[in-house]
């Protein structure tokens, strides 16, 4: 969605529990994908889960793509999450897990296998595994969710000069 996605969140969801047959109030926690991922669609997600949160008393949990990419891995794997400007999004995750990392995509073949690519997943697949793993973590104490940044921003101040505020 290239527009419009703050506005379209709220009642996407509305229209997901009602095809379920639920209410807000049969939830019993909010799970998010906290990222890596676009800028504004993550600040947007989270946002939005915080605020159900508080208003239907329930906690937040959020969930890194990583996660949702290989839920439950039985040894240790490498995630990679496409990136802007040709470059790649990479966590070990399972036993032995390391710290996020950008790499340029040319070096995927010197990853470590077995490699699995956040973006070959559908995405009702990795809707479910982040509502999957959620729900396991709904009881245990977490902090609220907050987006997952794995490099600094890019954006910089505007050079233009600002407007002269007259008396």
């Amino acid at each position: 969605m290239g527009r419009g996605q703050s506005e379209r969140l709220v009642p996407m969801l509305e229209e997901m529990l009602s095809e379920a047959g639920l209410a807000w109030g049969d939830l019993d926690a909010v799970g998010v994908g906290i990222g890596p991922g676009n800028f504004t669609g993550i600040r947007i997600a989270v946002a939005t889960a915080r605020g159900l949160s508080l208003a239907l008393g329930v906690p937040a949990i959020g969930v890194s793509g990583f996660e949702a990419a290989c839920p439950e891995p039985a040894r240790s794997t490498t995630v990679v999450i496409d990136a802007p400007r040709d470059q790649v999004y990479v966590q070990r995750v399972g036993n032995g897990t390391g710290a996020p990392r950008i790499v340029p995509q040319s070096e995927i073949g010197r990853l470590d296998p077995p490699i699995v690519r956040l973006n070959d997943l559908p995405l009702d697949e990795m809707v479910t595994n982040i509502a999957r793993l959620a729900r396991r973590r709904r009881t245990a104490p977490s902090p609220r969710p907050a987006p997952l940044y794995v490099r600094a921003t890019d954006a910089a101040p505007s050079r233009d000069v600002p407007p002269v505020i007259l008396p």
